[in-house]
């Protein structure tokens, strides 16, 4: 049987057929959709943990005990995990273990373009890199084969592209295992140093036999065309080359990133002409190549930033680009915004008319740094706001801690934004925290966390109580607000800030697009009363527009929150 799989589905699809029996991840675009997916397989256990270093202590955990397990994350937070992957390197596995890293050329929802296959280099480990949804469930197989046959940790690297493209997969049934026997073994597992030198010597000889590995094994092939051209390429770039070139071209493919192959890449260099490398982001397998004082072209034609397409290699090659439909350059760009009704909109109102600095975090919430609020002033990663505040104020003195706050989401203060706030507690800062509690992981679609109560499959689980947690850490102060009440939302911001020690607010409204969470009527505008102020745009809603010298409301946007009524002083924007 064969179905239309995104490439993430078939990720989990082939934890499903591999006998996989624990994975924990946190969301991120775009790996959230394989911990999705592998949820709805019974035969998995599957959870949501607060961040991915500890999603990636979870999967080692399993995977001492003996069976085999998972964790997926993107790029970034690869980061968070790293610290547990340096070290999982060295004690190797029991069950096999992968580790999911999605990476996000041309950031489409991410900070920074990371490319992963650098911690793969650094922590000594296998990484491999399916080119479409049918390797992505096979390659998933051979990766716990190689964790197990090899003793490692296996990192397995998407991207976007492969993440949420369909091809067609196969299905195949669940392989069963049993679970061993339980055997301690703390020369292995036990990193004190004087176990860990002894690990050393292993990781070195195990990288050895990878590289051999790549030597024969399936994920890598040679895919002999006309020989005037060679390319050497993986991942996404694979089907863009055979897209342009289809098999004009010779191409030596390759699905194991690390350790790369030496002997096949020799050989296929001396069956070509003219090598080119072909590899988004970093130029790590043409300085490999060159390493080997084998000459190629790579980053000369190709640029270290973004996405490349068919048109990329195309334009590279000065072959003609065929004509193609295009959107009009005089079409205006469409932002992403906040949505109509968004809980956040208020608060940042409130920061952006009272002028205050606003050290922001992941999520939803970044939104707010764009136009017309433009009310933020940095974004670094998860939890660095609440750590960056008392930095800032500790620089900046009374006069800082006066005008200045941290906001944070629900989700993200859960996954760092806690050792922050404990040592602003710890180290007596005068700091403001926000934490703007939507009930959900938002942006990444709508995943549980720890405070909503209930676990990924929507199960009751316990929660945790934002309230209680920051006076646990030492924080006095603690008040909560209806960010949809302006009124309510300044005066808290303003009283916070006055007081001479730490402090959270947390502005707690449901995310609009939750379907328990039942819209309003629509406001209306009354035209009569309307005098064109443009007071209401301040908000930027999507719902609110001006047309004719009046203020218009789109009632298929608008949720009725009411904000935008409180702006009008004239009472133009009237509830139905």
């Amino acid at each position: 049987m064969k179905k239309l799989m995104l490439g993430n589905e078939a990720i989990a699809r082939g934890l499903y057929e591999a006998g996989v029996e624990v994975v924990s991840s946190y969301p991120g675009t775009p790996s959230t959709e394989i911990t999705e997916f592998a949820a709805k397989y019974d035969e998995i256990y599957c959870e949501w943990a607060p961040n991915e270093k500890v999603a990636t202590e979870v999967a080692f955990g399993a995977a001492l005990r003996g069976v085999r397990s998972a964790c997926a994350m993107k790029h970034v937070g690869l980061n968070v995990a790293a610290d547990p992957l340096f070290t999982l390197s060295y004690t190797g596995v029991n069950g096999g273990m992968i580790i999911f890293v999605a990476d996000d050329p041309a950031m489409h929802s991410s900070q920074n373009e990371q490319d992963s296959r650098h911690y793969a280099i650094a922590a000594k480990v296998p990484m491999l890199e399916p080119a479409d949804s049918t390797e992505a469930k096979e390659f998933v197989k051979e990766a716990y084969r190689i964790s197990e046959e090899y003793d490692t940790p296996v990192l397995v690297r998407m991207c976007t592209r492969i993440a949420h493209s369909q091809s067609s997969v196969e299905l195949c049934e669940r392989e069963v295992r049993e679970l061993p026997a339980y055997e301690k073994n703390p020369q292995k597992y036990v990193m004190a140093p004087a176990n860990a030198i002894r690990r050393h010597p292993f990781v070195e000889e195990r990288c050895e036999k990878l590289s051999k590995l790549g030597e024969t094994s399936f994920l890598n092939r040679v895919e002999m065309g006309d020989t005037k051209i060679g390319i050497i390429t993986s991942g996404t770039c694979y089907q863009y080359v055979k897209e342009v070139f289809g098999d004009s071209v010779s191409v030596l493919k390759l699905g194991l990133v690390n350790p790369l192959p030496v002997d096949i890449i020799k050989k296929f260099a001396s069956d070509v002409e003219k090598l080119y490398v072909i590899e988004e982001l970093d130029g790590i397998i043409e300085s490999h190549v060159k390493n080997m004082g084998i000459e190629c072209m790579g980053k000369e034609m190709f640029p270290p930033i973004g996405e490349y397409s068919q048109a990329t290699i195309r334009k590279a090659f000065g072959l003609e680009c065929p004509e193609c439909v295009s959107a009009d350059s005089d079409i205006p760009v469409r932002p992403p915004v906040m949505c109509a009704g968004c809980p956040h909109r208020g608060l940042f109102y409130t920061l952006a008319k009272n002028k205050i600095t606003v050290l922001g975090d992941i999520g939803c919430y970044t939104l707010g740094s764009a136009a017309p609020l433009f009310a933020m002033d940095s974004t670094l990663c998860m939890g660095a706001s609440v750590s960056g505040i008392h930095g800032f104020n500790k620089a900046g003195g009374e006069d800082s801690a006066k005008k200045t706050v941290a906001v944070i989401g629900d989700s993200t203060f859960m996954h760092s934004g806690i050792t922050g706030l404990v040592n602003i507690a710890y180290n007596n800062s005068n700091s403001t925290v926000i934490i703007v509690d939507n009930s959900i992981t938002g942006m990444t679609g709508h995943q549980q966390n720890p405070t909503t109560g209930y676990n990924i499959k929507g199960e009751p689980a316990a929660a945790v109580n934002l309230e209680e947690l920051c006076h646990a850490v030492g924080i006095k102060r603690v008040r909560v607000v209806d960010p949809y009440n302006l009124k309510e939302a300044e005066e808290a911001v303003l009283e916070e800030l006055a007081v001479s020690e730490p402090s959270v607010i947390i502005s707690r409204r449901p995310c609009m697009l939750l379907k328990y969470v039942k819209a309003k009527p629509p406001v209306k505008v009354n035209c009569d009363k309307c005098v064109g102020c443009k007071m209401c745009l301040k908000l930027g809603c999507p719902a609110i527009s001006y047309k004719n010298g009046k203020a218009e409301v789109d009632y298929t946007q608008c949720v009725g929150c009411g904000v935008c009524t409180q702006l009008c002083k004239l009472g133009a924007i009237e509830e139905n």
